[in-house]
């Protein structure tokens, strides 16, 4: 009673020694949640953990012990353990509303989404309608991809707690991942009214300004955020982004750089103690390290710096992922290409290869476009694709229309076959690119007569040699637009109303790859319109070949 009473009067080190005595007569498990609870108070939390685990096994069958151990492990830093915890509260008592509540915003922080939209839809059923869990739920939904869910309980949470920003903010940014963005934007303004500094809801403002080519206002939203704060990762970031889709690459290539630093998911790269390479030290004799630090495009798309590198008098070792090590270990100017699970021979300098531009100071009419600058495959790989023709009647053309599904913009880039089939009926012969076409495109793919010797590209040096067959390759934006840019093929690629940074705006070309033409969305934002212009220049392109021919 003493001690509950010190308790009462937040004398935390009375509560301690009377609690104390307590338990050394009667070790009851409230006697040590009273003393654990002091210490938590007094910032002792590995103390505190000690007393709620020895609470635990004097009352294992306490649902209120396992929950104040997990609390008092969330203090003292070990989240993960809290959540085993709060767990075994809740199979003993699975109406213990608190326990689900902090299980589920725990397995939020790591991540483990599934598992946290368990706990907040039991939070929902044994209280339902509380505002703070619907909003949780919906973060959770929003980043399973699951929008439109994520949507109506961040409506709901709004109802019930109309004045929260982050709420507000969160319903607007569902709205910008189905890309209702015109929708979005009251709903970040309305966050910004109640917290003007609020620099996410600044960001995702911005993120959709651009979308909606409204690029001065993104810029001056993008403002705003920096100048309340100034180190913000994902506004350079997104900055970036939209220097480099207009053509600002002065300032788009350093603003790359935030890349290593975004909180969400940053490149992961490793920590050499070799110095870093900015394009601006002497390289003459000595070895630099050229590490891809981005997706398999990326490497494809940059492997152009390598032999600039070289030409200044550097031994360039490349690093790569495995995937392309085969197709890059011909490429002029690599003295060595590894894997980048490899050990590495001494360096003296190191580079990352999406950071090679940025060293070169490349502008928009310095873009090193001279095609092709991947090895030719050989010779051996292109008869054996060629046997496989046989005659060279019809026009050859490959098809790829969609790309990684872990992708951010991979709703915007892919499109579902059923689409591309609008131009299967021309007179061309059509060769599937596509490696492990979705579950929902494999009837189609069965109902065409497209040829899919897809089981047989077992590397890029076998696609880059099928690709070499072809007369043209019809692409969404993926790593085989960057291939068969490179290999200097014929190549037309679909993009969305918003491309990524690397095919600019208002072009049917591209800087980067001189063989390539882009079919650009209109305002619509619909692919139909998109295959059907294809559609007609393939048809013109198919009579000028038979032209050709006679």
């Amino acid at each position: 009673m003493m001690a509950l009473i010190c308790l009462d009067a937040t004398e935390f080190d009375h509560v301690v020694e009377w609690a104390s005595r307590a338990i050394r007569k009667d070790p009851k498990p409230t006697y040590l949640t009273t003393l654990g609870t002091a210490l938590l108070k007094l910032r002792r939390h590995d103390d505190a953990v000690k007393v709620f685990d020895m609470a635990v096994q004097v009352g294992p069958a306490d649902p209120g012990s396992w929950s104040n151990l997990g609390e008092a492990l969330v203090d003292a830093g070990y989240s993960a353990d809290a959540i085993g915890c709060f767990a075994r509260a809740l199979q003993i008592d699975p109406h213990r509303w608190d326990a689900a509540y902090k299980s589920g915003m725990l397995l939020r922080q790591q991540g483990r989404f599934e598992e946290a939209l368990v706990c907040f839809d039991s939070c929902e059923r044994l209280r339902p309608g509380q505002a703070p869990t619907l909003h949780l739920r919906a973060l959770v939904l929003d980043a399973l991809g699951r929008f439109e869910e994520s949507l109506r309980d961040n409506r709901r949470a709004h109802q019930l707690d109309p004045e929260n920003p982050y709420v507000s903010n969160c319903l607007g940014h569902n709205l910008m991942q189905l890309d209702r963005h015109e929708e979005a934007l009251p709903w970040f303004d309305r966050a910004l009214q109640r917290l003007p500094a609020f620099v996410e809801a600044l960001n995702n403002k911005a993120f959709s300004l651009v979308r909606l080519h409204r690029f001065d206002e993104a810029l001056a939203t993008y403002a705003r955020s920096k100048a309340v704060a100034p180190n913000n990762a994902t506004a350079d970031w997104n900055l970036a982004l939209l220097q480099m889709l207009t053509g600002n690459f002065e300032d788009g290539w350093v603003l790359r750089e935030a890349r290593f630093r975004l909180p969400s998911s940053p490149i992961a790269y490793p920590k050499f103690q070799q110095p870093r390479w900015f394009g601006n030290e002497d390289v003459k004799g000595k070895t630099i390290l050229l590490y891809a630090d981005e997706g398999l495009g990326d490497t494809i798309q940059f492997a152009r710096y390598v032999p600039m590198v070289a030409a200044q008098g550097a031994r360039v070792v490349l690093a790569v992922e495995e995937a392309v090590r085969p197709l890059l270990s011909g490429l002029t100017g690599a003295t060595l290409c590894l894997s980048k699970s490899a050990i590495f021979p001494a360096f003296d300098l190191y580079c990352p290869m999406s950071s090679l531009p940025l060293a070169f100071r490349t502008r928009l009419t310095t873009v090193p476009s001279e095609t092709p600058y991947l090895p030719r495959p050989p010779e051996n790989r292109l008869r054996a694709w060629e046997d496989r023709f046989g005659t060279h009647d019809n026009l050859r053309v490959g098809l790829v229309w969609s790309g990684n599904p872990k992708h951010g913009n991979d709703r915007n880039r892919s499109i579902p076959l059923r689409m591309l089939t609008r131009i299967l009926d021309v007179d061309a012969t059509f060769v599937s690119l596509q490696k492990d076409p979705r579950s929902t495109d494999q009837a189609t793919l069965v109902g065409t007569e497209m040829i899919d010797w897809t089981v047989d590209l077992t590397d890029f040096i076998e696609t880059a040699a099928l690709v070499s067959c072809l007369d043209l390759v019809i692409t969404v934006d993926t790593s085989v637009a960057h291939l068969a840019g490179a290999l200097g093929r014929p190549t037309w690629v679909l993009l969305p109303h918003t491309p990524d940074y690397r095919w600019l705006l208002d072009r049917d070309d591209s800087p980067w790859y001189p063989t390539a033409r882009l079919f650009r969305q209109t305002t619509a934002r619909d692919y139909e319109g998109v295959v059907d212009r294809a559609r007609t220049e393939l048809v013109k392109l198919i009579e000028a070949d038979r032209s050709s021919r006679l």
